[in-house]
């Protein structure tokens, strides 16, 4: 039986199964987290440590049919200027809680559209951030960018207060699936802000495109690629575009019939990656390629590859705090949401609150599922060893989680003494193998395909 039969047997091109950015998933989170359990997690947190911070802006100037973030389109900068001191205020009610010393490793501004935000709204946000935590040595400083949405002069506000990283989004090139998608952008435009990005000294670029797409062919994907490839990204990531109608009901307006079906996805995906392979890119995970110095890379290489809720990390802080509307934090002692809405969140922080709305906190086996899976997401092996020395379980015990989880897979997974290990060859299946590990109830959360 060749590979390709025996993943479809397995169930590949048929499963919905969570991407795992984290452990458990949002849609496991519930009540009983809230403002005051929000606090206490911050003053928690060591003095002088490091930690990460998101700031969420969820407007966009036009909303995108394939897009199923939490966003909401302006055609006036009006919400966009009072939904800034929002961030302001919650960035001072943060700065109350934090332990003195406290550094940022990573600052991440994602959306929505962040480069929607004027320069002078740019100015103070970043002020605001200042005034909460000084960065620490070689941190980030990462901002999506929207290619139709940028100009010399808000890119020079980010550059100059330490911007070190763009992330700009490409979804495909070819123009007939850009209509399909609601996303026009043309190769020009995408250019032009991509120069704009390095004649600042900007030192690292990402870029995200989609595979999975309406109409999207080998032949088109290729072209994709190729003309990605002239801007040299450090590191692309090539995610899978997931079509939840239900969820996102902007995405009723792309027709199903034209979607490639999960075998056609695998096609799309194998395709790009052999181009990446083929231009020195380095695998990193199950979507992402990076250049052989960019951080990524050498996280794989070392074992300290991570995953947070924007995807592939280097960054080891000890809490990612989320800002804004829906922004989800992580503590050491479990997950925080915020709430969705842009008014209830305003709403919060304008009484003095924080807008807390829903979590999880960690209990029983959670923190020894969550480590198994990212290993899964992030090295294809469980090194058996480093299980047992950081938590409390039995080799025994431990020997029967593997062996439970590798006989769903009939043999295309290796189980030693030392290591369980996805071969390349089984790499499609990781997220299937990573669910093997959730003892959650996946069955109503209506999660995206496998491929």
């Amino acid at each position: 039986m060749d590979t390709r039969t025996q993943l479809a047997r397995l169930g590949l091109f048929d499963a919905k199964v969570p991407r795992y950015t984290s452990y458990p998933t949002a849609p496991q989170f519930a009540g009983g987290v809230g403002p005051d359990t929000f606090v206490r997690w911050i003053e928690a947190l060591p003095e002088n440590g490091e930690i990460s911070l998101y700031l969420h802006i969820p407007f966009c100037r036009r909303l995108c049919w394939f897009c199923a973030c939490r966003t909401q389109g302006t055609s006036t900068l009006s919400p966009v200027e009072a939904y800034v001191e929002t961030l302001k205020a919650e960035l001072a009610l943060l700065r109350r809680h934090l332990p003195k010393g406290v550094k940022l490793s990573r600052l991440h501004w994602g959306g929505g559209t962040p480069t929607l935000l004027s320069p002078d709204m740019m100015k103070g946000l970043i002020e605001a951030i200042r005034e909460v935590a000084d960065f620490a040595e070689g941190a980030e400083f990462s901002v999506e960018i929207d290619p139709n949405e940028v100009d010399g002069a808000r890119l020079d506000v980010l550059a100059a207060n330490g911007m070190n990283r763009a992330s700009i989004g490409v979804q495909d090139f070819d123009p007939q699936i850009q209509e399909t998608i609601g996303r026009p952008q043309s190769f020009d435009i995408t250019r032009q802000a991509v120069d704009l990005i390095r004649e600042r000294g900007v030192s690292s670029l990402n870029a995200d495109i989609l595979f999975g797409l309406p109409d999207q062919s080998l032949a088109r994907i290729t072209e994709t690629v190729q003309k990605l490839l002239s801007f040299n990204p450090d590191r692309v990531a090539l995610y899978g575009y997931a079509h939840v109608p239900w969820m996102a009901k902007r995405q009723q307006m792309i027709p199903s019939e034209s979607l490639p079906t999960p075998a056609e996805r695998l096609a799309l995906f194998e395709t790009a990656q052999r181009l990446f392979l083929w231009d020195g890119y380095e695998d990193v995970g199950i979507d992402h390629f990076a250049q052989p110095s960019d951080g990524l890379a050498i996280a794989r290489k070392v074992g300290k590859l991570r995953r947070n809720f924007q995807g592939y990390t280097d960054d080891t802080a000890t809490a990612l705090i989320g800002i804004g509307a829906s922004s989800i934090s992580r503590f050491p002692q479990g997950f925080a949401q915020n709430a969705s809405g842009t008014s209830a969140h305003t709403n919060a922080i304008r009484s003095g609150s924080f807008s807390t709305a829903r979590g999880h906190v960690f209990q029983g086996e959670d923190l020894l599922r969550s480590r198994l899976i990212e290993m899964i997401m992030c090295d294809f092996r469980i090194d058996i060893a480093e299980i047992l020395q950081q938590f409390q379980i039995s080799r025994p015990a431990l020997m029967a989680m593997l062996r439970d989880a590798s006989g769903q897979f009939e043999d295309l997974l290796h189980l030693s003494d030392e290591a369980l290990v996805v071969p390349v060859h089984a790499r499609p299946l990781t997220r299937m193998v990573a669910r093997a590990f959730d003892a959650y109830d996946l069955s109503k959360a209506g999660h995206s395909s496998a491929i």
